[in-house]
């Protein structure tokens, strides 16, 4: 008889992969379905493009001039593809959009289920459950994974080259690791390439002190490299093609963001202190978030005072994996310019810290020999660790709630427009003071058009894409030079049309608002009706709890803890024949 081979041991899933899967998807798809769009960049410079390029029309920004082209076209298409065939099977530019997000949420979900597998299989299937909890339950999590932005594509291939690193089972997996990050930095947002410094460091390491292979860690590194380079080839083909010139993208936005010279930038867009994204994450992954900064000095104390290891990975390796998150905090909280979504590509690295140190904690307490801990019962030790989680979850889900119920009007006014005859080819949507509101041209009836009347905003509206057709070839819009485009955020009284122009005009009212010069209370005049208006959190006179977590309106709330509400409304025109078309 032969003998039997050997099996490896089954891995001990807290909870089954599928199950896993499951419970992040349905998180993710009721963001997809009802979460508004977090930043006006979302809007105008990704679904605005994927728009024209599925449907001939739409908003444009000046980054996407060939002038300047720091936005990829190659990313744009990887999605529109998906898209269009979502509109071509439903029919709807509405189904387009949610579809589209559903697709992020499921390939999210898909990337967080890998790592959490290769947590509980190189770390602690303990690990795996904590950050499963937190991928599923924060605000944090639920706003990024279905965002149609760089930064969460960055997230998804981060949590891929996170996993890629983690996974020596079966031999290293580092030109695999490369590719990920690579993609994610190429495709995605090129600074989003500083997260593997860690593992590269580790790697060198390991080969020149540990006395590893060299040979072997440079065909590693080369076959990796070799991989980025065709992601790169593929990208710069199609942006070339779409341009009309040859162009290297990624190297664009490093040079503007860097290396723009002065008065120009990312800081003219405005700046926060040095604090934004501990106040920022701290709303979104509330305990999560005080995890995450104390693991390093944690793991630190465990290993030197406490002389214990909670994870199968040595010293070396588990500091690697703690060090990502604590460099890009440093790198982007020096940046003067911050926005929320320059962290998504940290996110999974944030997770992971503080899901280390929850399960290093739990160790620690529940040790029956510690000198702290030791004497406390195991069932209050268990309670007040079950408290802690429930509080800290139920934080994030009434945030998220609190989201939703007061800033989703502007993804539902629009709905009255596909009625039948509501709307005639040529007629306009106007936008004023509530320009950043607009969810997208996906949300119009086909043929009409978004425009911008003046408002006290005195930026760089986007313009719109060329729509010609006859002679002028395969997208025209993306390689015309538009007019009136700069990189100065200077005002352009051409992107302005006349407020006698429009058909429909959005308009958001909270009571007590006083009108300005050019932000007149559309809502209130006597020649606008209004057709659909959904109740809009009035964040002027909210309170800051109120406006941090969903507060029922209930008449025993004291006033000063309520939510105070406004409008947010679709206007018509009352008398058509006063209104332009063109």
């Amino acid at each position: 008889m032969y003998d039997a081979v050997p099996q490896p041991v089954a891995v001990k899933f807290y909870l089954p992969l599928n199950i896993a899967f499951y419970l992040c998807l349905v998180s993710h798809v009721v963001a997809a379905l009802y979460a508004p769009i977090q930043d006006c960049d979302e809007t105008f410079n990704y679904w605005e493009p994927l728009h024209y390029l599925n449907h001939g029309y739409g908003l444009q920004t000046w980054e996407y001039s060939p002038e300047f082209s720091i936005r990829s076209w190659a990313y744009i298409s990887l999605h529109a593809i998906p898209a269009k065939i979502i509109a071509l099977i439903s029919g709807s530019k509405v189904s387009e959009f949610y579809g589209l997000r559903i697709l992020l949420a499921f390939v999210c979900a898909a990337t967080e289920t890998r790592l959490y597998s290769v947590i509980c299989r190189a770390l602690n299937p303990r690990i795996g459950i904590i950050y499963l909890s937190i991928v599923a339950f924060t605000p944090g999590f639920f706003y990024a994974s279905a965002a149609f932005v760089p930064s969460s594509f960055a997230m998804y291939t981060s949590a891929l080259g996170l996993t890629s690193f983690m996974d020596w089972h079966g031999g290293s997996k580092t030109a695999t690791g490369i590719m990920w990050f690579g993609i994610g930095a190429l495709l995605g947002w090129p600074f989003a390439g500083a997260l593997i410094v860690p593992f590269v460091i580790e790697d060198w390491l390991i080969a020149v002190v540990g006395g590893g292979d060299l040979f072997e860690m440079f065909r590693r590194y080369l076959d990796g490299a070799v991989r980025c380079l065709i992601v790169l080839a593929l990208q710069v083909g199609i942006d070339t093609f779409f341009f009309h010139k040859m162009v290297v993208v990624s190297w664009q936005i490093v040079a503007y963001n860097v290396f723009g010279g002065r008065d120009r930038g990312p800081d003219i867009f405005g700046t926060e202190p040095w604090h934004y994204y501990i106040r920022n994450l701290l709303l979104n992954f509330n305990m999560w978030f005080i995890l995450a900064v104390a693991s390093g000095p944690f793991f630190l104390f465990q290993s030197a005072i406490l002389r214990q290891n909670s994870t199968k990975q040595t010293f070396l390796r588990t500091l690697t994996f703690l060090t990502p998150f604590y460099l890009w905090l440093a790198i982007f909280s020096l940046q003067p310019h911050k926005e929320e979504r320059f962290m998504f590509p940290a996110y999974p690295f944030l997770a992971l810290n503080a899901a280390i140190t929850f399960h290093s904690f739990l160790a620690w307490v529940g040790s029956t020999d510690s000198v702290i801990f030791g004497k406390i019962p195991p069932k209050l030790k268990l309670a007040t660790t079950l408290t802690l989680v429930l509080l800290s979850l139920n934080i994030g889900l009434i945030r998220i709630f609190g989201t939703l119920t007061a800033y989703r009007a502007p993804l539902q006014i629009y709905g009255a427009l596909n009625s039948p005859g509501a709307v005639q080819i040529g007629d306009t949507v106007c936008f004023g003071k509530d320009w950043y509101r607009f969810p997208s041209s996906h949300h119009l009836p086909n043929g009409t058009h978004a425009k911008f009347i003046k408002s006290e905003f005195d930026g760089l509206l986007p313009g719109e894409y060329h729509e010609g057709q006859t002679g002028f070839g395969f997208f025209p819009g993306t390689w015309l030079l538009p007019s009136g485009m700069n990189d100065l955020n200077q005002e352009d009284p051409a992107k302005h049309t006349a407020v006698e122009h429009c058909t429909y005009l959005v308009d958001t009212y909270h009571p007590g608002m006083e009108a300005t010069k050019h932000e007149p209370l559309y809502a209130l005049e006597p020649e606008w009706s209004k057709v659909a208006c959904y109740p809009f959190l009035d964040a002027g006179k909210t309170s800051l709890l109120a406006r941090t977590i969903w507060i029922p309106d209930l008449s025993v709330i004291p006033a000063r803890y309520r939510r105070h509400w406004g409008e947010h409304c679709l206007l018509k025109r009352n008398d058509p024949a006063r209104y332009v078309k063109h």
